[in-house]
């Protein structure tokens, strides 16, 4: 039987009770991970314990409910420092995923230090959560941004990138790993490059942290933003790490309770890091379900669950590239476990429907990338997204549902 560390692939399955369930009369093969991911049962369970057991508001409250809840509360924040290696609880703020922690960031940094004539530089696969608020930013400033193109293979082009790079670069942000492509990016070498020029870097961890060891101390980066739900835990939570001597130079992003310290009619003072950026009652529950699932993952390993991932992807795209008909999107050096493909006078939402009748359950479209599908002059592509949880037997049974769409669409 599989393992993976020291537990079964039955086992790790057996904690995921949607897995245990059919579609359209068959088991179900859950391959949307990129999109989001499933969640273990010590996930679901932490939120109804929260709800039942001690639900009250946090941080003001001297009642032992409120007090239990702050502490469970904090402990996730702690959690997170640790996941990340970050130096100090005050560089973690929570938000509600990447989306808002990205525009955290442009509204508040970009905000306050951009001027006209300045740059920010992005690349060509950024999903659209790390374009429109840069895009929007720099109309409001008066900046431009600038894009790095990237090879047929889905790579960034370094040498382009560094030619991109002038003491006029104020920001780069980009994409630690491709949604739609798999491709890890360089940012260690990007972070680098970046700061000789004096630019800070964001990097959106959105799909690394399920796959990937992140310690933004040896990445040096000044900003780094994960969701909850991409990382086996809730929607509508997520993190924003920040450089506590940048952090501490920004605006508050929203006002409102909890981000101050004192409030009179004739002035507000500001809170301290990190609840200067978190304004009014949080997601309480799901923070402290954000904390259960990364003690999972950690428990599990993620050198184990990357190698396995690594497997999977392997043989997927070892089973698929028998099929004349289909030509993968994103072959680049190093990826991490999704496989984007295109087939030859099919439509990737016909692919999707096909499959889905046979219990499949597979992304297809542009993946909020579409100047990366520009790119590629594709309408969109067919995306298979693995995680530990998925099994060798699921890729066969996706390799017979496309025969199933080859015969259909013929």
């Amino acid at each position: 039987m599989k393992t993976i560390g020291d537990f079964t692939i039955e086992s790790i399955r057996n904690d995921f009770p949607i897995l245990n369930q059919k579609i359209n009369g068959k088991n179900l093969v859950y391959f949307d991970n990129a999109a989001t991911t499933q969640k273990p049962t010590a996930v679901i369970n932490s939120i109804s314990d929260y709800y039942n057991n001690y639900n009250a508001n946090i941080h003001r409250g001297i009642h032992t409910l409120a007090e239990k809840a702050t502490a469970e509360y904090e402990l996730t924040r702690t959690c997170i420092k640790d996941f990340l290696n970050a130096e100090s609880n005050e560089q973690i703020i929570f938000t509600r995923g990447v989306t808002e922690s990205i525009n955290l960031v442009a509204r508040s940094y970009g905000a306050t230090f951009l001027k006209p004539n300045d740059e920010v530089i992005i690349s060509t696969m950024e999903h659209h959560s790390n374009i429109v608020p840069w895009q929007m930013i720099c109309e409001e400033k008066g900046a431009i941004l600038r894009i790095i193109p990237i090879n047929d293979k889905g790579e960034i082009i370094m040498s382009e990138f560094q030619n991109l790079l002038s003491n006029k670069t104020k920001i780069v942000s980009i994409v630690h790993v491709s949604n739609a492509l798999g491709t890890i990016n360089p940012i260690e070498e990007i972070i680098e490059k970046a700061h000789k020029v004096g630019a800070v870097v964001l990097i959106d961890g959105a799909q690394s942290v399920s796959h990937l060891e992140i310690d933004v101390q040896a990445l040096d980066a000044d900003f780094f933003v994960f969701s909850g739900h991409k990382l086996f835990c809730p929607t509508g939570i997520g993190v924003l790490y920040g450089k506590k001597e940048i952090l501490e130079k920004m605006p508050p992003y929203q006002g409102g309770g909890e981000m101050i310290k004192d409030v009179s009619f004739e002035k507000t003072t500001y809170n301290e890091l990190p609840y200067k950026f978190e304004a009014g009652t949080p997601n309480i529950a799901d923070t402290i379900a954000l904390r259960k699932g990364i003690e999972y993952l950690l428990r599990i390993g993620r050198k184990n669950t990357a190698a396995y991932e690594n497997e999977l992807l392997l043989y997927c795209t070892q089973k698929l590239s028998e099929y004349k008909e289909i030509t993968f999107i994103g072959t680049a050096e190093k990826k991490v476990s999704v496989c984007s493909f295109i087939m030859q006078g099919i439509h990737p939402q016909d692919i999707g429907m096909i499959l889905d009748s046979e219990g499949i359950a597979i992304r297809t479209g542009h993946h909020c990338t579409q100047p990366l599908m520009q790119r590629f002059n594709i309408p969109g592509t067919a995306r298979a997204s693995f995680a530990f949880y998925n099994t060798f037997e699921e890729i066969d049974k996706l390799y017979e549902g496309i025969k199933k769409v080859i015969r259909m669409t013929s």
